[in-house]
């Protein structure tokens, strides 16, 4: 089977932000990649879980599912969205463990059809833990997409420069050329 390319307009973020950029806007209409299991599949390659999980209807709607309850934390309040995060991290857990090469944490999932998505859920807490003022939304506000802001003074506003940014860029130019 060959793989469509990604259509998304962002996409390498980390795993939960990712998910939520499953869903985006074209010229005013939302698109999304998760309407079926072809743009699962698309998905779970993206960030290298093809080879563990099939893209099939229970994985999809699993992680339909990890990316609603993701979406109520990130775009609302924490404490609403919260319970719909701690039932999708209710289907896994971290198995701690002693290897040759040292510590080691794997991930056991009561159904691996919740695997995709327990992982989602779980990276949204590791977000968290490492810098939960960095997970932004874009500034334009026509966009729905969902970074992490990497950029050494935290100031990162638009999903991309080169789109949001230039857009709002030329907005403004185009009002101060109206006004004057």
């Amino acid at each position: 089977m060959s793989l469509v390319r990604d259509p998304r307009p962002l996409t390498g973020e980390p795993l939960a932000l990712d998910l939520l950029n499953t869903r985006w806007n074209r010229e005013g209409v939302v698109q999304d990649l998760l309407t079926d299991t072809d743009g699962l599949a698309v998905w779970l390659a993206g960030n290298g879980l093809d080879a563990a999980h099939p893209a099939d209807p229970a994985v999809l709607r699993h992680v339909r599912e990890a990316r609603e309850a993701l979406r109520a934390v990130v775009d609302g309040p924490v404490a609403e969205g919260a319970p719909l995060v701690d039932a999708v991290l209710a289907h896994g857990r971290v198995r701690v463990r002693l290897t040759g090469e040292g510590p080691a944490e794997e991930p056991e999932f009561t159904d691996p059809a919740w695997g995709p998505a327990w992982l989602a859920a779980r990276n949204y807490l590791d977000l968290l833990a490492q810098a939960p003022d960095r997970i932004r939304r874009c500034a334009h506000e026509s966009c729905v997409l969902h970074f992490f802001d990497t950029s050494r003074n935290g100031t990162r506003r638009w999903c991309s420069m080169a789109a949001c940014g230039n857009r709002a860029k030329a907005s403004r130019h185009y009002a101060r050329s109206r006004e004057g």
